[in-house]
This record gives structure tokens, sequence and C-alpha cells, in this order.
């Protein structure tokens, strides 16, 4: 049986930006299904509100902050970082 301080380090879907704050590409696929569905959802969307500004506006920031909420859930802990991959 593993010893439980042998565990590896979780599996981000998203990593941390190496500069800046926030997240970069997805490293796993989950990740990577992730955007691509954000994408074709986000551009349907758009299209079929076109005509419509409020609900567009409204569309586009639930969408956005679905995505926000799945990087949090899913990615590295979002802090400033200044180039400090390896800390």
């Amino acid at each position: 049986m593993a010893d439980p301080s042998e565990r590896s380090p979780p599996k981000y879907w998203f990593p941390a930006k190496r500069y800046g704050w926030g997240w970069g590409p997805p490293t796993a696929w989950q990740g990577w299904v992730v955007l691509v569905v954000w994408m074709v959802i986000l551009t349907v969307g758009s299209v079929r509100l076109a005509e419509r500004p409020l609900p567009l506006v409204v569309f586009i920031v639930i969408t956005a902050g679905t995505l926000l909420a799945i990087c949090y859930a899913k990615g590295e802990p979002p802090r400033w970082r200044w180039g400090d991959r390896g800390r």
C-alpha cells in the first residue's frame, strides 16, 4: 500500500501563468474540452443574440463567469506571479 506522503501532486487542468494573474492554456484533455465547448457556446449564443444587446451582455457575463469558476475549481490556485514557476 502506498504511503499517503508519497502522493503525486494534483493534476490541474489549467496551470497558472508564469507572469501575472490567472491561468494559461490547458495541460489536460479535460481542460481542452471545457475550453472548446465554452468557445462553441459563446460563438453560437453571440450569433443568436447579436440583435439584442442587453441579453448578449448578460449571456457573455454568465458564460465568462462559468469558465472562471471552472478554472478556479480545476486550475492551480491563482495569485500574482513574477516568473517564479519553481516556487
